[in-house]
């Protein structure tokens, strides 16, 4: 891949299985997991899908114990800590923003995983503002699990292709799903 940054990344999910993409960088096509529920321009909690639209990047996480320095982007891009969640229930009033753990009674994702899924993040910038209570949270670009198994809502990449993707990503760049 040639250093220059991105404008657009496109999204795209693969004939007959709607929960596998491809992520078409430039001249580079690198495959993605998609949520299980595949694409829907209608986006709501728990609903198994990744939201179609143009969506900016917001910067992102990075769990600092599984990569020592921090990856190489123009991306804003903090390390993680052990009690970074993400809260994803409709009801609280921190709904779909960054939190710490733990946090009783409410539904709440654990940003430091021992998976490896979360190892680096980039928050897609989807419902972020004005945030809408039950049209989704916690929608990123993160780790893909193995053989691209399905995501809740987020793509995601084989850590290594994600690592290179997230060199030419900066401040501009947009990725269009759909």
């Amino acid at each position: 891949m040639k250093r220059t940054t991105l404008n657009l990344l496109r999204v795209r999910a693969r004939v007959g299985d709607r929960s596998r993409g491809q992520v078409l960088a430039g001249p580079v096509i690198i495959p993605c997991a998609l949520g299980r529920s595949g694409i829907t321009p209608v986006k709501r909690e728990g609903d198994g899908a990744s939201p179609r639209g143009r969506l900016r990047l917001r910067g992102g996480v990075y769990r600092p114990d599984h990569f020592g320095a921090r990856p190489a982007t123009r991306l804003s891009l903090r390390p993680t800590k052990p009690r970074d969640g993400w809260c994803d229930e409709p009801r609280d009033r921190r709904y779909n923003r960054p939190i710490l753990l733990p946090a009783p009674g409410i539904s709440a994702e654990a940003m430091w995983r021992e998976d490896g899924l979360y190892d680096l993040v980039v928050d897609l910038d989807y419902n972020r503002g004005p945030i809408r209570p039950g049209r989704g949270s916690a929608i990123f670009l993160h780790v893909a699990r193995p053989g691209y198994g399905p995501t809740e809502g987020c793509v995601a990449l084989k850590r290594p292709d994600l690592v290179r993707l997230l060199r030419r990503l900066g401040p501009r760049t947009r990725m269009l799903i759909g």
